[in-house]
């Protein structure tokens, strides 16, 4: 088991697939920072394969493949299903953007996938444009619709943006309340050096759920209070759903935080808010070295996994990281 020096045990690997994306969303990237990884320093399915067994192997329980968009490289219908064969015990899971998923929702629940992460900022067809640079809302709204025909568990984050969604909290309410799914508003993290976070814009989880339970009376979820992990998550008084939300800047989780991340150029980060990053897209693609050696340096980089509270309270005027969230894998 992997246990880094501040005795947290690691159970949880999030692998990004690409860092390409079919959207152009205005938080995400500046509009002159479309530049994508070059191919050939792209993982190769075969690689990833290895990495998430050697996950297992130092049991991590739970792997969550995201993007960028995953579902826009080609092959990753069938690397899941490998995936899903080779490891049935496993956690599998998967962020999307939902802009994609139509043809592909009966393959996911054919395979054995039970759950899906969408992205969704604002339930406005309008606005859903002028954030993502393209008109794909019908798209996702069927998406989560037709998942939830299927028995697909459904989680819809949205990233708070004040002065951007902040008057559809109503509107995201409701939709936890009508429908069975959980919808998560996540505090806008000052990630890149050419992130769009401000003040102005920044949203509080805090401020969030004041304003959510003036809408809805909430109960909130034992044993996802405060510091009990990510999501503080609340049912909705005779609703469907829940709502909750992500408070990487209030009210930080570093204290427990269980997770690695390994970009898809095979760079592993041990912290969210660190640019310290461990190659090892080398180690796989070396003849002479093997598994043993890359199992000793994610080992060796976990033992030095950071509190992201430290780095973000030194630069929470600017961005905490050079790298943007989706060449880190959102």
């Amino acid at each position: 088991m992997l246990v880094d020096r501040h005795g947290r045990k690691i159970s949880y690997l999030r692998l990004s697939v690409t860092d390409r994306c079919n959207l152009r969303c205005f938080y995400c990237r500046s509009q002159k920072c479309w530049k994508f990884i070059p191919h050939p320093d792209i993982l190769s399915y075969e690689e990833m394969f290895e990495l998430i067994g050697l996950s297992e192997s130092l049991n991590v329980e739970k792997v969550r493949l995201t993007g960028g968009e995953p579902f826009v490289r080609r092959g990753f219908l069938s690397f899941l299903e490998k995936v899903v064969k080779a490891y049935p015990d496993l956690d599998l899971r998967i962020t999307t953007n939902g802009t994609l998923l139509k043809d592909k929702i009966d393959a996911l629940v054919d395979m054995g996938v039970t759950c899906l992460n969408i992205s969704l900022d604002t339930m406005d067809r309008a606005r859903f444009k002028e954030i993502t640079g393209r008109d794909f809302f019908p798209q996702v709204r069927q998406a989560i619709d037709t998942c939830l025909e299927k028995g697909l568990r459904v989680k819809v984050n949205s990233v708070a943006l004040k002065n951007v969604n902040h008057d559809e909290l109503p509107a995201f309410v409701r939709f936890a309340r009508e429908y069975p799914v959980d919808v998560r508003f996540i505090e806008f993290m000052p990630i890149g050096d050419k992130t769009r976070w401000s003040r102005e814009n920044y949203w509080s989880a805090d401020e969030v759920m004041e304003a959510a339970m003036a809408v809805e009376d909430m109960d909130p979820v034992p044993g996802t209070e405060r510091n009990g992990g990510p999501a503080r998550i609340h049912t909705i008084r005779g609703g469907l759903g829940r709502f909750g939300v992500i408070s990487a800047i209030s009210d930080h989780f570093c204290a427990s935080c269980n997770r690695l991340r390994i970009t898809s150029d095979g760079r592993l980060r041990t912290c969210l808010f660190s640019d310290r990053e461990y190659k090892l897209r080398g180690i796989l693609r070396s003849p002479r070295l093997g598994t043993d050696h890359l199992r000793r340096v994610i080992s060796r980089a976990n033992e030095e996994k950071p509190l992201g509270a430290d780095l973000l309270e030194a630069k929470k005027q600017a961005g905490v990281c050079n790298r943007i969230m989706s060449s880190i894998g959102g």
